[in-house]
């Protein structure tokens, strides 16, 4: 029998569809109609009511004037308007743009700004921050108010729920017609002071959704408790993952221990995602603050690399936890720490060691490797030999929105370039040692040092300065400034430029630790940083 030709098969409309996350929704809501889809508080939705809300913001959206392509942005903590609008944007083939709500207002009015923003669902609470960006920029773009708060004292062009009610639940959404379409935007600092738009494709976020279920073992139904940021690459893709599993979204709006432990008692919460701070919140909860739980709770941790006395902490409290690692520009996580019938044997403390490393790459990430960034050649699995940390597949980004000179750059020869650091071990585990760009991870933020730096420069008696990462229990890492002063300088206290600037400053970037001294340099004038890093893990 002769082989059929490409003309006899190809794709039809019932044998392809493009991938896109939208069709967990439309398949849980369908066969799961009545299962609790989100609690918040004292409010609680089905997923038929979920998918219905989500129908009536694509619609709403449209009405409003707001079409295919056009990006629409999200500064909200996690409540039910953030989960929805991961589904409702990309149903009428918007873009959605969460923005993380610990901004400065200038930041956050350049990202509205160059991310052209037509519209802009908003949380009461953050309601004089955006009204500053706004008016910064000059920027015209519909203001939709989430009155989660019940404020009732800012209403914008008009409120969520108004809004959402001028929609249609029936609304005649589609997928893409081609999955390379972007579904969301997300701002990375990178090395500079100037974010840089990630956008993510329907495929990318199909593909790293299923992914989270296949590397977390996932089973149906499960109950997640939102400690992530939904801001956060769109909550590592779990809005997305959850819908698929039928699951139902435990939101919080404000992450603290018995918040946290409240939910896992009162809901059965079975899993969540979170940076170590997360974790350390947890153990340190005072016992007013604890509950009593008997079942075993699931927590993906990334972000600063955990440190081996919390996983083996966690593991005793009762909490089995799993190492993911990842960026922005890999829909979150891309690498996990896959677990090894062998580590059973070992004892926690001896678990905790080998699970601190960030693992191997995620089920639908084609390839991962510690190369040579001049060569381009693989280093050793030998555990000791970096190299830099690149990625290849399908939940690597587009690229960089309007900068094209950046995503070359990180595309180089055929591979994403993570700037990050690290050694490849004899089992094929990957563990990050360091990073080259410099970028300060605290609490599971990255913190720009360039931005911190050029925000110091501006105080009226700084000369020179260097902002490092210094390690931290709590936080992972935090930034430590390195400060010589002008010869003009009156004596000037730590907590002096401390509070300078937490005025010019997203309180979470502001230095915790300042030192005044000569800075270390190399024979061209340029500061040595490295020895700045080491001088910072003795203070």
């Amino acid at each position: 029998m002769s082989a059929p030709s490409k003309k006899q098969l190809h794709q039809r409309t019932h044998n392809y569809e493009p991938l896109s996350p939208l069709s967990f929704i439309h398949r849980t809501a369908s066969i799961y109609p009545d299962m609790v889809s989100i609690i918040h508080g004292e409010q609680q939705f089905t997923w038929t009511q979920t998918y219905d809300r989500c129908r009536r913001l694509a619609s709403a959206l449209v009405s409003h004037g707001i079409r295919h392509g056009d990006t629409v942005a999200a500064i909200c903590p996690n409540t039910p308007a953030i989960y929805e609008a991961s589904f409702g944007v990309a149903m009428m083939g918007g873009v959605l743009n969460a923005i993380n709500t610990r901004l400065d207002a200038d930041t956050i009015g350049f990202i509205l700004r160059h991310g052209e923003a037509k519209a802009l669902i908003i949380d009461s609470e953050f309601a004089n921050l955006v009204d500053k960006a706004v008016a910064k920029q000059s920027l015209s773009l519909l203001l939709i108010v989430d009155d989660d708060l019940g404020l009732e004292g800012y209403k914008g062009d008009i409120t969520y729920e108004e809004f959402l009610s001028k929609g249609d639940p029936k609304f005649a959404w589609s997928g893409p017609t081609d999955e390379w379409q972007a579904i969301a935007l997300n701002y990375t600092s990178g090395t500079t002071g100037d974010p840089k738009g990630v956008v993510y494709h329907h495929r990318g976020a199909y593909l790293n959704a299923l992914s989270n279920a296949l590397g977390w073992e996932m089973k149906a139904h499960p109950v997640y408790l939102w400690t992530l940021p939904m801001f956060h690459c769109n909550g590592w893709c779990y809005p997305w993952t959850v819908a698929a599993l039928g699951g139902t979204n435990i939101c919080l709006r404000k992450v603290e221990a018995k918040s946290i432990y409240d939910s896992i008692a009162n809901h059965s919460v079975t899993h969540f995602c979170g940076a170590p701070i997360v974790l350390s919140m947890i153990l340190d909860a005072s016992v007013a603050e604890k509950r009593q739980f008997e079942h075993q709770v699931n927590v993906m941790t990334a972000a600063a690399p955990p440190p081996a006395t919390i996983l083996e902490n966690m593991a005793k409290a009762g909490f089995k936890v799993t190492h993911v690692y990842g960026l922005t520009e890999t829909y979150g996580p891309a690498t996990i720490c896959a677990w090894q019938q062998e580590w059973d044997e070992l004892s926690i403390a001896e678990q905790a060691a080998v699970t601190a490393r960030q693992g191997v790459r995620y089920h639908v990430l084609q390839d991962l490797d510690v190369i040579d960034p001049d060569t381009m050649q693989p280093v050793p699995n030998d555990g000791q030999t970096l190299g830099e940390v690149m990625f290849r597949g399908n939940i690597v980004m587009k690229g960089y929105l309007r900068n094209l000179p950046a995503s070359d750059v990180s595309f180089a020869h055929g591979w994403f370039h993570s700037g990050d650091l690290g050694v490849m071990h004899p089992d094929g585990y990957l563990e990050i040692k360091d990073r080259s760009k410099d970028i300060i991870i605290s609490g599971g933020e990255n913190i720009s040092s360039i931005e911190v730096e050029n925000t110091l420069h501006k105080h009226p008696y700084v000369q020179e300065v260097a902002v490092v990462a210094k390690p931290d229990e709590k936080w992972g890492e935090t930034p430590c400034a390195f400060i010589k002063l002008k010869k003009r300088a009156p004596a000037l206290l730590p907590n002096d430029i401390i509070a300078f600037c937490r005025e010019n400053l997203a309180h979470y970037k502001v230095p915790k630790t300042v030192v005044f001294t000569e800075l270390p340099k190399t024979s061209t004038g340029k500061i040595q940083k490295f020895k700045l890093r080491e001088l910072a893990k003795t203070i």
